[in-house]
């Protein structure tokens, strides 16, 4: 009967660690000039967690990072998203596989360019995937929706 509690109570405390994400996700826009602007996605990671780069090598078996924003006719698009952070290439000991990762914090980085003066939102979706080098989390997609106020 102990056996049985002290397994009960190990799995749920190991649940209520794993239900945490280790993954923190803020927004901004940053005002470039009167029509230009940056739009930051910016992923902050516990210690010993990595998030996945847009690009991955061609053997990766990761889920890259990857940022959806809706459309809307008071912007446009300007370039493609841009990563700033320290990009790490890890190869698995045992697999041989490579993955373009990022730990700590990486900022990905859009330019848009405001067709009109009007205050409008960005929204979209990310969809990623955490890991540490022993496991990981089910791929996620969340909702963003950034306001932009010219």
């Amino acid at each position: 009967m102990r056996l049985i509690f002290v397994s009960i109570f190990s799995f749920l405390i190991m649940a209520i660690g794993y239900s945490q994400d280790p993954i923190h996700w803020s927004y901004s826009s940053k005002r470039l000039n009167d029509s230009t602007f940056e739009i930051h996605f910016t992923a902050s990671l516990d210690d010993g967690w990595h998030v996945y780069a847009q690009k991955q090598p061609e053997t990766a078996v990761s889920v890259p990072t990857k940022i959806e924003i809706g459309a809307n006719p008071l912007f446009k698009l300007k370039g493609a998203i841009k990563e700033i952070g320290n990009m790490v290439l890890w190869t698995d000991p045992n697999s041989g596989i490579a993955a373009n990762e990022y730990s700590v914090k990486v900022d990905f980085v859009q330019m848009i360019v405001m067709k009109a003066k009007i205050k409008t939102n960005i929204s979209g979706s990310i969809q990623f995937q955490t890991c540490t080098d022993e496991m990981c989390l089910q791929p996620k997609t969340i909702k963003f929706s950034i306001p932009v106020m010219p």
